[in-house]
Formats: structure tokens, C-alpha cells, sequence
């Protein structure tokens, strides 16, 4: 087998073949390898025109690296797609015959480009959308197996990135590897843990205001939604002693409030002053975000910045996203150090210095500066 250099790979080989058509199916998230090759064949029996008639092909140039797989039409040289390769499902190769199925992309709100089946359905019985590209090549094998070669290429370079030498590893401890650098305060364990997920009712008088303040969950935590504040002294709120400081609102009398606008969602709130019951749906969250960055050494940049304490940038897939890091946050202790009156420079001077595990706890910065008495509260 003809075996590419990684530096090959990551510059990116291209190789001819004929487009024959694409197609969409629909799938579970972790198919078996066995269903994987059904639906490749399924792709290419949808594709491939019947016995006898004239298939209509266009030659094209196969572009593989580490980053991305690009379709070129061989005469024009015009891109006919680009996928980056994290987008790449399965690749099978049938005889001649090259099957790409890549995660279609959807608008976030879709839920990550998930399409519910029935509510609550668990993760692994909920539908994506996989589009099957075929490609007709005589190098089909070799083609199929460059993409693998380029995945682990881009994994090793990956592991590199978070300072983990991939000579250094077993198979197994290479697979074991990617799962342990799961998050720490592993949101979806906790969303999906139902004692932390209730429902409640909640009593008020006809034209009485709800008396919470709402504040964004922040970017980069796992839902998109708002979090719990403040509540006013003696309001139906605080009254009803079913709500903390720091719970995320699911929904609101079955109006989903996840993915919406602060301001949309404190629309809805306001427009309950008439009900006498209101029905919420919550996550019970401590108000404080718990942080764990993993850093093996100084030189891998944490990948968020801060500015008065407050998280105002994250790079996405770095150490710091998946250490739970949200932008919006106000960092309020650094391994085990309240940094809440820490000069700017102190703060970023203690970040950029710290190796190994890095413990943070932080909170919304509205949130913290209705604690901190920075803002006067506008209950809704």
C-alpha cells in the first residue's frame, strides 16, 4: 500500500476521478461500520444510473489534506465543494466506486444539525442529515485510504497541539486520550442527568411581574440559554423557594427559550404579567461555573483572553473551551485564589504563568455584578 508522508498530507494530494451525484440520507450519530456500508451502498445504488444507460460523469480532481477534502472540475478548476475534513463521517470504497458522507451542516439553532425524531429521544436514536458524494475512480482504494492516512495525521498533529507526543502512545492509549480530554464540568452529563432537569409550577397574582432578573448562559456552555440572576424580595419568584440563584430556564410555558435572545427571551417573561400560573422547566446549575485546563506546558497558549477579569475571547477546540472556559464570564477564583479585587495585570500574569491543572470558578458577569451590587436590578 502506497503510504503518503504526513508532510504530503498536510500540504494535500490530489487525484482524478469521476463525480457521478450526491444524495442525503438520514442517520443515527454512531452508526456500526456495517450500517456505515449500507448506506454507502444505498448512496451509490441512488446515484449510479441504471444498466444500459448513459451515466453522466464530470471529471474531477479529488483535493485530500489534513484541513480539508476538495472537489475541483478537472477542465475549470472551479471548486465544486470544500468540506473540512472534522466534517467527514465515513469514507468507503466499493470496487471503483469512492462514498464521502459528511455531516450536513445546519443553522446551530437546529439543534447542532440534529433533527428531533421524538422529543426526549436519547442522543443516539436522534437523525442527522449525512450528504454521500460517489466518485468513480480506478484509485478508489488508495483514495479511501489516503483520507484515513489524513486523519490520523491531523489527529497526531492535534495530540501535538495539546503537548502529547503520538510516538509516545499505544493504540489504545491514543483512542483513550481524545475521550479523557472530555469537559470537565461535563455539561451534557449534567443537562442529561434528569435529577438536575424539573419542572415547576409556579403561583402569582394576575398582573403581578414574575420578579427575576435573567442573564445569557454565555458562549461556549452547551446550551444556549439564560440563567437565572436575581429574584425580588417577596416576589412570586422568591416565594414559591422552588428557584436558586443560577438555574438555567429550559422553557417557559413550553416556549422553548434555548438559542433565543436575551432580549426575546425577556419578551416572553414580561408578556406572563397576566397569567396566574406559570410553568418553567429548568436545569438546576450552581452559580458558579467550575474550570478545568489541562496546560502540559507553558508553551501551549491557553486559547481565551481576558479583559478586567471578565473571559472576552475563546478559541474554539483549544484547552480552554474544553476545560469549560465561556465567554461573558467573570473569573472569580484561580486555583483556589479569589482574584474578585485582582488588578487586570495580576489576573493575566497568574493565567499565562500556570502549568499543569488550572482550577477557575466563574459566573456570568451580569450575574456577578448584581452580587457585587455594580448594577441596580431591573426585575421582570
Amino acid at each position: 500500500v502506497k503510504q503518503y508522508s504526513p508532510e504530503d498530507l498536510i500540504d494535500g494530494i490530489i487525484f482524478a476521478a469521476n463525480y457521478l451525484g450526491s444524495t442525503q440520507l438520514l442517520s443515527e450519530r454512531n452508526p456500526s461500520k456495517n450500517i456505515r456500508m449500507m448506506q454507502a451502498q444505498e448512496a451509490v445504488s441512488r446515484v449510479k444510473s441504471p444498466e444500459g444507460d448513459v451515466q453522466t460523469l464530470t471529471e474531477v480532481d479529488l483535493f485530500i489534506s489534513t484541513q480539508r477534502i476538495k472537489v475541483l472540475n478537472a477542465d475549470t478548476q472551479e471548486t465544486m465543494m470544500d468540506n473540512a475534513l472534522r466534517t467527514i463521517s465515513y469514507i468507503a470504497d466499493i470496487g471503483n466506486i469512492v462514498v464521502l458522507m459528511a455531516r450536513r451542516r445546519m443553522p446551530r439553532t437546529a439543534s447542532q444539525d440534529c433533527i428531533e425524531t421524538t422529543p426526549g429521544a436519547p442522543e443516539a436514536k436522534k437523525q442527522y442529515k449525512m450528504i454521500c458524494h460517489v466518485f468513480e475512480s480506478e484509485d478508489a482504494q488508495l483514495i479511501a485510504q489516503s483520507i484515513g492516512q489524513a486523519f490520523s495525521v491531523a489527529y497526531q498533529e492535534f495530540l501535538r497541539a495539546n503537548g502529547i507526543n503520538p510516538e509516545d502512545l499505544s493504540q489504545k492509549e491514543y483512542s483513550d486520550i481524545i475521550n479523557t480530554q472530555e469537559m470537565y464540568n461535563d455539561d451534557l452529563i449534567h443537562f442529561s442527568n434528569s435529577d438536575n432537569c424539573k419542572e415547576l409550577q409556579l403561583e402569582k397574582q394576575k398582573g403581578e411581574i414574575l420578579g427575576i432578573v435573567i442573564v445569557e448562559s454565555g458562549w461556549g456552555s452547551i446550551l444556549p440559554t439564560v440563567i437565572l440572576a436575581n429574584m425580588m424580595n417577596g416576589g412570586p419568584a422568591a416565594r414559591s423557594g422552588k428557584l436558586s440563584i443560577g438555574d438555567q430556564i429550559m422553557s417557559i410555558n413550553n416556549t422553548s427559550l434555548v438559542g433565543l435572545p436575551l432580549a426575546t427571551c425577556q419578551g416572553i417573561i414580561k408578556g406572563l404579567k397576566n397569567q396566574v400560573q406559570v410553568k418553567l422547566n429548568i436545569v438546576s446549575c450552581p452559580p458558579v461555573t467550575t474550570v478545568l485546563i489541562k496546560r502540559p506546558d507553558l508553551k501551549y497558549q491557553l486559547g481565551f483572553s481576558v479583559q478586567n477579569g471578565i473571559i472576552c475571547s475563546l478559541m474554539r477546540g483549544g484547552i480552554a473551551e474544553r476545560g469549560g472556559v465561556r465567554v461573558g464570564h467573570r473569573i472569580i477564583e484561580i486555583n483556589g485564589q479569589s482574584v474578585v479585587a485582582t488588578a487586570h495585570e495580576k489576573i493575566v500574569q497568574a493565567l499565562s504563568n500556570s502549568v499543569g491543572e488550572i482550577h477557575m470558578k466563574t459566573m456570568p458577569a451580569a450575574m456577578f455584578r448584581l452580587l457585587t451590587g455594580q448594577e441596580t436590578p431591573m426585575y421582570i
